[in-house]
C-alpha cells in the first residue's frame, strides 16, 4: 500500500470509527427520574419559555443559545475542492464545529443547505436567528458570499461572520503586521501585489487598507491579468474597487519593487524570476492550498532573506483561520454582541500579533516538538495550540465590542473574565489562584535541581513572568544556554535567573564542607562529600536551602522519588522537619480531588495517617477549599478486621481524641466516599455532607494507583505531589510533570511559610 493510499484510508477510518462523523449531542442536565423529566420537559419547561417570552435576552440564561453557533454552507466553494455540493461539504462543516468546541468551548451545529441562489440562501439563514447566538458562513462561492453576508448582517441582530473572508483577513493582517516588524517596513509605505480576486483575497486587501496600506499601492491580479480601469471580463463591483488606471496588464508587469506578494490563487502563479524583481527583504504570502503560488525553497533560492508564509502546516508561518474564528466568536458571544465590527477584528489582529512576539508557551512547544518557535521570519504568528490565545484574543474582542456599543451583556470585570477564559484551558488556573496570590506577597528563591531540563527552563520563564520568585537553576551553563536559545526563552543566566554549575562553582568548597559537617557521623567522608557535591544536584539544592541561599528545592523531574527523598531528609530533615506524606491534587472535569499519601509512607501507621490527614486539611485550605476527608479502604465502617481498615480506624480515633477543625469520616470504600446517598444508606447520620474531596489511604500503592488512573484514564490534571511536613523547603515532583505543573509547584514553593502552616 502506497503512502498516499495509507493516508487516505487513515483519514476515512478517522471519520468512520468508532462511530460515523465527528460530532454528537450530549445533555448538560441530569435526566434520571420523574423529577428531572418534569423539570426538563413538561410542566417545568414552560417556566423557562415564559421568562424568555417576557424578556428575549433571558434565552442566554435558560437555553444554550448564548453559546451556540451555526456553521452554514451551500457547498459551492469547499476548500480546494470547489463546488462539491451541500452534502459532500458536511465533513468539512463537522470539522469546523469540532474546532469551535476544542479551541473555544463553543457548541456548534453544522447546517448544509441545498440552495444556490444567494438571496434565498440568505432568507434561510435569517430565519435561523432564534436558534443561534451567531452565524459562521462557510465555503460559499464569490461573489454570492458577499450578497449572503450583506443581507444577513442587515437583517439579523446577531453576529454574522464569513470566515473565508474575514477569518483569513484577520490572520493575514496579524502575520503581515509582524512580517513588516521583522522587515523594518511600514503599512503606509509598502507596495502590495495580490493574486486572486475571490472572497478571501478581497477581504484581505480590505483589511490591509484598514491597517494603513494606501489603496493606490495595491495591485490586484486574477486569472485574466491585472484588474484595471476599463476591463470588462470577469469583473464585479467589489473587484472594481481595486482597478488601477494603468497600461500594465500582467503580474509580471506589476511585480517589480513589490514589498508584499499576497497570493490566494493557485499553484505556480509566482515564479522565481518574479521574486527576483521584488523589493529588498520581500514578504511572500503564498496561501494557495494545497500547493502554494511558489514553494518556499524556490523563493529563497532567489531571495534568501525573504519572509514567507503559506497555508500549509509543513512550512513555517501557516496562515490558519483557527487562530481567529473560535476566539472572535468566543468574545462576541460572551458579551452578547449584535455584530462583529471592524474594531473587534482589529483587536483580534493585535492580540494574535502580540502573542507571537511573546515567549512561546510550554504547551504550544509540547504540541509542536522539534519546531523553532522564536519570533522572527519563521515565526510570525502563534500556533493554534497555544492556550493563551483564548484569554488574550477573546478578551480583546469582548472589550472592543463593549467600547463600540454592540455588546448587549457588557462584562463588568475584564480581569476576572480573562482569568475565567484562561481557566478554561489551564484547568489549574482558577484553583491555583489563591496560591499564586500568596506567592506574590514576598519574593522567594526556588532552586531547581534539574536545571537543564527544558520543562524546568520553561517553568523558570513563566515564574519570572507571573510571580516575584527568583528561579535558581543547577546545571551546566553551556547546556542550559543552548537549550534556552533553542526554546526561544528570555532567560539570562546571572541576571533574571541564577545558576549553580556543579562542575565549576566558586561555592563548591562551602557546599561540600557543609554537607560533610551534616553527614560526618553518618559515614560520609570528605571525599564522598566532594563527590556528592559534584554530581548530585538534589543534594546541592538541599544544601543551598540549608545554608539559606534558597528558600525551597524542587526536584524529581527524573529519577526515583525515594532517592530524592533520601537526600532531602539527610540535609533538611532537622529542627522538627520531616516528610509526613505526599498530597496530590487531581483536577477533574467536575472539580478537584486530593489524594494522599502517594509517595512517602508505604504502610503508614495510625499516628502517621492522622498526621497525613491534618497536613492534608491544612494544604487543601490553601486552595480556598474546605476539606472533607474520607479514609478509604476495602473495609467499610468496621465490617472487616483485616487489611488497612484497622489502621484507619485507629487513626480516626486519634483524630477524635483531639480537637480537629475539619470534616473527616471513615473508613469506607471510594464509591461511598464520593456518593453521599450511598454513604447515607451505609451509615445513616454520618458526619460528612456531600462528596468527599480528599481521599486518604493506608497504603501508598493504593493512593498512587488511584492518582495515576485518574491522570491517565480519567483526564485528571495533577498539581503536586506536595511534600508535607518539610515547612515548604522541598518538594519531589514526578517524572511525568509538565512545565505548567512545575510552574504550579513553583507557586506552592514560593508561598511564604506563614501562609503554609
Amino acid at each position: 500500500m502506497s503512502d498516499t493510499t495509507s493516508l487516505r484510508q487513515a483519514a476515512l477510518d478517522y471519520h468512520e470509527f468508532p462511530k460515523p462523523g465527528k460530532l454528537e449531542i450530549r445533555a448538560t442536565k441530569p435526566l434520571a427520574n420523574g423529577r428531572d423529566l418534569a423539570r426538563a420537559y413538561s410542566p417545568g419547561v414552560a417556566e423557562a419559555c415564559l421568562e424568555i417570552k417576557a424578556d428575549p435576552t433571558a434565552a442566554a440564561r435558560y437555553t444554550s443559545r448564548g453559546n451556540l453557533v451555526a456553521v452554514v454552507t451551500n457547498g459551492t466553494a469547499v476548500l480546494g475542492l470547489g463546488n462539491i455540493g451541500a452534502l459532500a461539504s458536511k465533513p468539512v462543516m463537522e470539522g469546523k464545529a469540532v474546532l469551535f468546541k476544542k479551541f473555544a468551548n463553543i457548541d456548534c451545529f453544522d447546517i448544509e443547505l441545498d440552495q444556490a441562489d444567494p438571496e434565498k440562501l440568505a432568507e434561510i439563514v435569517c430565519a435561523l436567528e432564534p436558534s443561534f447566538g451567531a452565524i459562521n458562513l462557510e465555503d460559499i462561492k464569490a461573489p454570492d458570499c458577499f450578497t449572503v453576508e450583506r443581507i444577513c448582517r442587515e437583517r439579523m441582530n446577531i453576529p454574522v461572520f464569513h470566515d473565508d473572508q474575514h477569518g483569513t483577513a484577520i490572520v493575514v493582517g496579524a502575520a503581515v503586521t509582524n512580517a513588516l516588524h521583522v522587515a523594518g517596513k511600514k503599512f503606509e509605505d509598502i507596495k502590495i501585489v495580490s493574486t486572486g480576486g475571490g472572497a478571501a483575497g478581497i477581504a484581505c486587501l480590505n483589511m490591509l487598507l484598514k491597517l494603513g496600506v494606501k489603496r493606490e499601492n495595491v495591485w490586484l491580479c486574477d486569472i485574466n491579468g491585472l484588474v484595471h480601469e476599463g476591463r470588462e471580463i470577469d469583473m464585479n463591483p467589489i473587484k472594481s474597487e481595486y482597478a488601477q488606471k494603468t497600461d500594465l496588464r500582467t503580474l509580471d508587469d506589476v511585480i517589480p519593487d513589490a514589498d508584499l506578494f499576497l497570493g490566494l490563487s493557485g499553484p505556480g502563479v509566482l515564479t522565481p524570476e518574479m521574486v527576483g524583481k521584488m523589493a529588498k527583504r520581500p514578504i511572500i504570502f503564498a496561501l494557495a492550498n494545497p500547493t502554494p503560488e511558489i514553494l518556499p525553497d524556490l523563493a529563497r533560492a532567489v531571495a534568501p532573506d525573504a519572509i514567507i508564509a503559506t497555508g500549509r502546516s509543513d512550512f513555517p508561518n501557516q496562515v490558519n483561520n483557527v487562530l481567529c474564528f473560535p476566539f472572535i466568536f468566543r468574545g462576541a458571544l460572551d458579551v452578547g454582541a449584535t455584530t462583529i465590527n471592524d474594531e473587534m477584528k482589529l483587536a483580534c489582529i493585535d492580540g494574535i500579533a502580540a502573542l507571537a512576539r511573546a515567549t512561546t508557551s510550554a504547551e504550544a512547544a509540547a504540541a509542536y516538538q522539534g519546531e523553532q518557535m522564536t519570533f522572527g521570519a519563521d515565526y510570525l504568528i502563534p500556533k493554534p495550540f497555544d492556550p493563551r490565545l483564548i484569554g488574550i484574543v477573546s478578551s480583546a474582542v469582548a472589550k472592543a465590542a463593549m467600547e463600540t456599543g454592540v455588546a448587549t451583556r457588557p462584562i463588568d470585570d475584564m480581569v476576572a473574565y480573562k482569568r475565567k477564559l484562561d481557566g478554561s484551558v489551564f484547568r489549574s488556573a482558577l484553583l491555583m489562584r489563591p496560591v499564586f496570590e500568596a506567592a506574590r506577597t514576598s519574593p522567594r528563591r526556588i532552586v531547581f535541581a534539574e536545571g537543564e531540563d527544558e520543562r524546568v527552563l520553561r517553568a523558570a520563564q513563566a515564574i519570572i513572568e507571573e510571580t516575584v520568585e527568583t528561579p535558581i537553576l543547577i546545571g551546566r551553563p553551556d547546556v542550559i544556554e543552548k537549550r534556552i536559545e533553542k526554546a526561544g526563552l528570555n532567560l539570562k543566566l546571572g541576571q533574571n535567573v541564577d545558576l549553580v554549575n556543579p562542575e565549576n562553582d566558586p561555592r563548591y568548597r562551602d557546599y561540600w564542607e557543609t554537607y560533610h559537617t551534616l553527614m560526618a557521623r553518618r559515614g560520609v567522608s570528605p571525599d564522598i562529600a566532594r563527590a556528592v557535591m559534584r554530581t548530585n544536584t538534589t543534594a546541592i539544592g538541599a544544601v543551598m536551602v540549608h545554608r539559606g541561599e534558597a528558600d525551597c528545592l524542587i526536584c524529581g523531574t527524573f529519577g526515583e522519588t525515594r532517592w530524592h527523598l533520601n537526600y532531602i531528609q539527610q540535609v533538611l530533615g532537622r529542627d522538627g522537619l520531616r516528610p509526613h506524606g505526599a498530597l496530590s491534587m487531581m483536577i477533574l472535569e467536575d472539580g478537584p480531588l486530593f489524594i494522599a499519601d502517594t509517595q512517602v509512607n508505604l504502610h503508614p501507621n495510625p499516628e502517621q495517617i492522622a498526621e497525613i490527614a491534618v497536613g492534608a486539611a491544612r494544604h487543601v485550605r490553601r486552595f480556598g477549599i474546605e476539606p472533607k476527608i474520607a479514609f478509604c479502604s476495602q473495609s467499610q465502617f468496621g465490617n472487616q478486621g483485616e487489611g488497612t481498615g484497622g489502621r484507619l480506624r485507629a487513626a480516626i480515633a486519634l483524630l477524635d481524641a483531639g480537637k480537629q477543625d475539619f470534616c473527616y469520616e471513615g473508613e469506607m470504600n471510594i464509591d461511598t466516599a464520593l456518593d453521599p446517598d450511598l454513604r447515607a444508606r451505609m451509615l445513616p447520620g454520618n458526619r460528612m455532607e456531600g462528596s468527599a474531596n480528599v481521599l486518604i489511604f493506608a497504603h501508598a500503592d493504593a493512593a498512587s494507583g488511584v492518582r495515576n488512573i485518574l491522570k491517565m484514564k480519567g483526564g485528571g490534571l495533577e498539581v503536586g505531589p506536595i511534600l508535607m511536613g518539610m515547612g515548604n523547603r522541598a518538594h519531589v515532583v514526578s517524572p511525568s510533570i509538565t512545565a505548567r505543573g512545575l510552574l504550579n509547584m513553583g507557586a506552592i514553593a514560593g508561598t511564604p511559610v506563614e501562609h503554609y502552616g
